[in-house]
């Protein structure tokens, strides 16, 4: 499964219902094992909402400060997950994830105030959280 969503977002062919919070997470993690998620993540996304219609604009589409956080937070976990059990499966991982905090949709709310997330700013660039840093 997780695989499949990864390669649904890099080829542009994952329904668009199935871009949900735990696929994003899902895809972050495959992309940190196998490839440069980093690198390669905002324009997947980018991409990919280009592909299924949803524009990415300065009010909707890719978040760059939303993207660069998850990718934070899921390569903290797939980092603690490998060190405890060096073959863990992205399975174990993502489900560990989503059973913390970071399985809320809502949050980045601990770290950055709602203004400021959602701001055009920090659509298009890292903004540092205003609440508390984050812990990853």
């Amino acid at each position: 499964m997780i695989e499949a969503v990864a390669r649904g977002l890099i080829d542009r062919t994952l329904p668009k219902a199935d871009w949900t919070h735990a696929a994003h997470f899902a895809a972050a993690l495959w992309l940190l094992r196998h490839d440069d998620a980093y690198g390669r993540m905002p324009g997947l996304i980018r991409a990919y909402n280009a592909a299924t219609g949803t524009p990415n604009t300065d009010a909707g589409g890719y978040h760059e400060t939303i993207t660069l956080a998850s990718l934070r937070a899921a390569r903290a976990c797939l980092a603690a997950r490998t060190e405890a059990e060096p073959d863990v499966s992205l399975a174990d991982c993502l489900n560990a994830l989503l059973a913390g905090p970071c399985g809320r949709s809502d949050w980045l709310l601990a770290y950055w105030s709602r203004e400021l997330l959602f701001s055009p700013a920090a659509r298009r660039a890292w903004v540092e959280p205003d609440i508390q840093p984050l812990p990853y």
